[in-house]
């Protein structure tokens, strides 16, 4: 089972060049990003994480700028969004960024997406939460139609484009894997239908793995699951390699670089035997 990390990279935690570097050397095979582009002054939808909305969440870098960064000073690592929010994201520009990032790291991205929970947050960007499934559905099969064609166009419902051109073209072919995230019916239809993977976050108890899992076998059939965000326990890991997980990231707070270094020498140690 390969092992890797998902954290908040903000300015106030370790540095994403040393954090990069520090996971390749420990071994870790992957590094996820969580994103949000503002935190909406006045909002009334609930965290669902429950009570206040974390510090991180209002200083949180721009994925694709911070993974860059990671990919210059490593040279095996894994560089995942989990997960970006196409929904509120500019289509065109997107396709471009995940692109240009497989290009400069060498073709070693993983594109998780997500519908996201903020509505004030997505209608800041034009997007009407009532919509945010289909119009995600949309852009995900549009990004694919810019990746893969030199001529690319897409007319929907909700986006649409007559043909451009748009490079450069993903390393990876035909695509960079694209792992749908959430944990709901819809995001598991979504998956089977335009994605690569599921990538579904943790459960917090170890009994309740197995089903998780057995989900994605009945309305999806066989596909990659990269489980996110698991916190560092053994008997979730345990868990999830019993069940047939073949990839997981540990929750990485974000703290200092001493502090970090120090947790992810204990998140190494819990790793090693599943690697």
């Amino acid at each position: 089972m390969k092992v890797g990390v998902s954290t908040f990279v903000t300015d106030e935690g370790i540095g994403i060049a040393a954090l990069g570097r520090a996971l390749e050397e420990r071994g870790f095979d992957s590094l996820f990003l969580h994103e949000h582009s503002h935190v909406p002054v006045h909002r009334a939808t609930k965290f669902p994480g429950g009570g206040d909305l974390p510090r991180v969440y209002f200083r949180t870098l721009d994925p694709f700028v911070a993974l860059t960064a990671a990919a210059m000073v490593t040279e095996n690592l894994l560089l995942g969004t989990g997960v970006a929010l196409l929904a509120q994201r500019d289509v065109i520009h997107t396709a471009k960024q995940v692109a240009s990032l497989d290009l400069v790291s060498g073709g070693r991205v993983i594109f998780g997406v997500g519908a996201g929970w903020s509505h004030e947050e997505m209608r800041n960007h034009g997007t009407d939460p009532r919509i945010r499934g289909k119009l995600l559905n949309e852009r995900l099969a549009a990004v694919k139609e810019i990746w893969v064609k030199d001529q690319a166009e897409f007319h929907g419902d909700h986006v649409d484009f007559d043909p451009i051109f748009c490079w450069p073209k993903p390393v990876q072919r035909p695509h960079p894997p694209v792992y749908v995230g959430g944990d709901g019916q819809a995001a598991l239809a979504r998956a089977a239908a335009y994605g690569d993977g599921w990538m579904p976050h943790s459960m917090g108890d170890s009994a309740r793995v197995r089903p998780q899992l057995d989900r994605l076998a009945e309305a999806a059939g066989p596909m990659p699951v990269i489980v996110s965000s698991v916190a560092p326990a053994f008997e979730l890991l345990d868990a999830y390699a019993e069940a047939g997980a073949g990839h997981v990231t540990l929750s990485l707070p974000t703290r200092p670089e001493a502090d970090t270094l120090y947790i992810l020498d204990a998140f190494a140690e819990l790793a090693g035997g599943y690697r």
